[in-house]
């Protein structure tokens, strides 16, 4: 009885639609601030270094560095707070906590980028246009050699 009320009770808290944005993703968090009477949106940028909790306690953690200080901001992912997340690079990583990121400091904080499979399929079919025009570009440069050899 006491968990169907608290089901009930969190499903009235979240939000219907969540951003899908996973460990290793740099994505600008769009934070409404309340100054006096006035609302203004403020833009927190970073790597998601980690998520914990699940249903309306579901957190994400964000980190950046500013003036070489390492920031971190933790957020709860349902809170009328934020606007929006935008994701902007998806990390490539193969932990589920980034901590390790606290220790680097320089390039070595970068993470390999994760091409999503349009992108890799678009690619591809890039590269095998550019390599038929060489194909191409080469058989007809052979093709005016042989001729000038003839005449």
């Amino acid at each position: 009885m006491q968990n169907q009320l608290m089901d009930v009770v969190e499903k009235s808290t979240m939000k219907t639609t969540t951003p899908s944005f996973e460990i290793g993703d740099t994505v600008d968090v769009h934070v409404r601030i309340l100054e006096g009477d006035k609302e203004r949106i403020q833009i927190f940028n970073g790597v998601v270094i980690g998520r914990s909790g699940s249903g309306s306690r579901e957190m994400f953690i964000v980190r950046r560095i500013v003036q070489g200080e390492g920031v971190e901001r933790k957020f709860p992912l349902h809170s009328p707070r934020i606007a929006d997340i935008v994701v902007k690079r998806s990390g490539k990583v193969r932990r589920a906590k980034l901590y390790y990121l606290r220790q680097r400091s320089g390039k070595a904080v970068r993470l390999k980028e994760r091409f999503s499979a349009t992108a890799t399929a678009e690619a591809k079919a890039a590269k095998t246009e550019r390599r038929a025009a060489r194909a191409a570009k080469k058989a007809d440069k052979a093709k005016a050699k042989a001729e000038a050899a003839k005449a």
